[in-house]
């Protein structure tokens, strides 16, 4: 009887370790391809009765090809972001097509997958302000809706196993942050969690696991990945951090891009071979190896564990210091191509790395402990950098300094062929000048900048129209100056008589509402009608509260800022000289700020911030009276870019203006943005 245990113990072994996923790589090109030729699974959609919501409830589920119902399967529960629905995925990342073509590789066990809509509130559409105060709740309010209510609901109707070990939980953006709340604070009702560029949703580390014991000995998977581009990384990166020192086995993987669909596919192509199966921790390192750069780097370049130190033959040896090169620097160099050459002195160091676009560039040390070497070619336009010195990451001392990521780093300026849009000319300058004032909002004094063009000072009488200007994500009130040069495109747009001279403001709307008091009744601009801006004493805190973005925001911008502007430079103070318009976040906080208050702005700029359409606007009747322009933009290499055409044809079926433009050959960078600016401005106040 020893020997038959033993040998079933063996067999059991071996079976396991026949069907245990060795590390998973990278998504190869096709992966995301359909197949005509293989079996497929089914998405069907799915209603049931929440007794959280008091409604019922909708979602999507895929069965796999083979679906049998006398069968058990495991569950994994797939969540959206914060501007999607339950068909986000289906959409976006056609997760059905991924799925098919694993299951013809054997390389995943049997599932099935639910799609369920993450924002629990009865009118549960992603419409109006997407970051309203009740809808960044209903995110939260989800985990009741999920466990009480979905997870019944499909464990009654659907032939699945109902242990943790057989159910899985992961999302993309705000759904990677309910991921990681409702998994790691569910432990008895999950074994298998994934985080795919998780937003500030996601509780601080301390709250997610506070009992690292309990998530070492339930846990089976937990998956944090994230674009190395990505402006929400840094959530990601203080939870590995946390897991790391606390000795939670946990893959953190970081691959090249920012926060989009390219990404989360690959979350998820990743995630979902490494399930219901056994998983050998000790492959867990091996993620952060292959993070950002590959764990042998084939372009010649050198990387961990391939350095061919040898630049390519062909390389155009015609490098020359750039406009982000300090005076009197000979290095940061670019070249003609477009690649990036840095020098650092550092004689005791064992490695030094160029950390550009997502990828890590080994330097060469010479015989005077100096470390010099390049980059492949980088787009046009400005790239954030950054030197790693023995594993520390530390900015450039030959560069000037850019705030991006939330902090002060490296920058590079590659050449491009439009730069003359952005570049110093002869002409007539205005002034770009940092100014202080005391908001009552924040209840602290706050920086400023202001751009006043060419005669300002001069002409005393004259008045102006006015752009409130934000910037992105991780960027302060700094970045339209520093990085996207506003001045000197509004400069040669007013010499080249193509823009209106107009007053540009530049504040940091990455406000923090956390410890604000109860802000006072909002100061009315002048000339503006009284009313009050929709939601403007909307609470601070709990819940997902980081998302809220535009409320916070727009207390600081009505109460304070506003007011202040149009009491201290002359000014037109009425909405038909007022415009809004950002970039990225500051795109998303324009929308919902015009949503909410269409009367105030005649003129509206998104930049790389998606779509805006007539029906999401609180008081259409209002901004139609106001309203001028909705200009929407994106660069060519963003998902966006396709939708924002029709988003533009609405606009002007009601017949308020829109202008869609698509910045060539950029994805979500400064040259989209710059170039959006240089298309925008001449349109305004006329």
């Amino acid at each position: 009887m020893k020997k038959i245990a033993f040998c079933l113990v063996l067999l059991s072994n071996l079976c396991f370790a026949g069907f245990a996923q060795n590390v998973v790589k990278q998504a190869p090109a096709g992966f995301d391809a359909a197949h005509s030729e293989i079996a497929h699974g089914k998405i069907d959609t799915v209603t049931y009765e929440s007794k959280t919501v008091g409604s019922n409830r909708r979602a999507l589920v895929y069965t796999p090809p083979g679906y049998a119902k006398n069968k058990k399967y495991p569950v994994l529960y797939l969540l959206h972001g914060i501007g999607g629905d339950e068909k986000e995925w289906l959409n976006g990342g056609h997760p059905e097509v991924i799925l098919d073509n694993l299951y013809d590789g054997k390389k995943i066990e049997p599932m099935i997958v639910v799609m369920p809509n993450g924002r629990a509130m009865k009118d549960d559409r992603a419409t109006g302000n997407i970051m309203a105060a009740d809808k960044v709740q209903a995110f939260a309010t989800f985990e009741q809706d999920l466990l009480t209510d979905l997870i019944p609901y499909i464990e009654k109707n659907f032939p699945v196993k109902s242990d943790r070990d057989n159910r899985a939980v992961a999302g993309l953006s705000m759904g990677g942050g309910q991921s990681l709340n409702f998994g790691l604070g569910n432990l008895d009702k999950f074994a298998w969690v994934g985080g795919f560029s998780s937003a500030p949703n996601t509780k601080m580390p301390e709250q997610l696991v506070p009992d690292p014991d309990a998530a070492r000995s339930k846990l089976k998977l937990l998956f944090i990945s994230c674009g190395a581009s990505d402006g929400l990384i840094t959530f990601s990166k203080r939870t590995h951090d946390y897991l790391t020192e606390k000795n939670v086995p946990h893959i953190y993987y970081i691959e090249p891009g920012v926060h989009d669909f390219k990404v989360w596919k690959n979350g998820l192509y990743m995630f979902s071979q490494l399930i219901f199966k056994p998983v050998d921790t000790s492959t867990f390192p091996e993620y952060l190896k292959m993070s950002v750069a590959p764990t042998v780097n084939n372009s010649g370049f050198g990387g961990p564990g391939g350095r061919n130190q040898a630049p390519p033959q062909n390389m155009v040896n015609d490098f020359k210091p750039t406009v982000t090169t300090q005076t009197g620097k000979q290095y940061p160099q670019v070249n003609s191509e477009g690649r990036v050459r840095v020098s650092l002195a550092a004689p005791t160091a064992k490695l030094v790395q160029l950390d550009i676009g997502g990828k890590k560039y080994d330097l060469v040390k010479d015989t005077a402990g100096v470390w010099t070497g390049e980059s492949a070619p980088q787009d046009e336009g400005f790239h954030y950098y950054q030197l790693n010195v023995d594993g520390a990451s530390v900015p450039d001392p030959a560069s000037l300094y850019f705030y991006g990521a939330s902090r002060w780093g490296s920058g590079i300026e590659v050449p491009a062929k439009d730069q003359d849009k952005y570049a110093l000319r002869d002409v007539p300058h205005g002034q770009l000048v940092k100014q202080h004032y005391f908001s009552k909002s924040s209840n602290k004094i706050r920086p400023v900048f202001i751009y006043t063009p060419p005669g300002y000072e001069r002409e005393s009488n004259k008045k102006y129209p006015v752009l409130y200007l934000q910037h992105g994500m991780g960027e302060n009130e700094t970045g339209w100056g520093n990085q996207g040069f506003a001045n000197l495109i509004m400069d040669n747009l007013i010499a080249d008589g193509k823009a209106l001279p107009f007053i540009i403001v530049m504040e940091n709307s990455s406000v923090n509402m956390a410890n604000f008091r109860k802000p006072a009744p909002p100061v009315q601009p002048t000339g503006t009608p009284q009313s009050t801006p929709a939601d403007a004493a909307r609470p601070a805190g709990g819940p997902g509260a980081g998302m809220n973005f535009a409320a916070e925001f727009e207390q600081v911008l009505f109460n304070d800022l506003v007011p202040y502007i149009e009491s201290n430079y002359r000014v037109m103070a009425d909405p038909a000289h007022r415009a809004m318009a950002g970039l990225s976040m500051g795109g998303m906080q324009t929308r919902s700020i015009v949503m909410g208050n269409p009367e105030k702005f005649a003129y509206v700029g998104m930049f790389s911030s998606g779509t805006f359409i007539p029906t999401e606007i609180k008081d259409l009747d209002a901004f139609k009276k106001k309203g001028k322009l909705v200009f929407m933009s994106f660069g060519g290499r963003e998902g966006g870019a396709a939708r924002i055409p029709d988003a533009a044809a609405e606009w002007n079926k009601v017949g308020i203006k829109a202008v869609s433009y698509v910045s060539p050959e950029t994805g979500h960078e400064w040259q989209s943005w710059r170039r959006s600016l240089y298309e925008f401005a001449p349109l305004l106040f006329k």
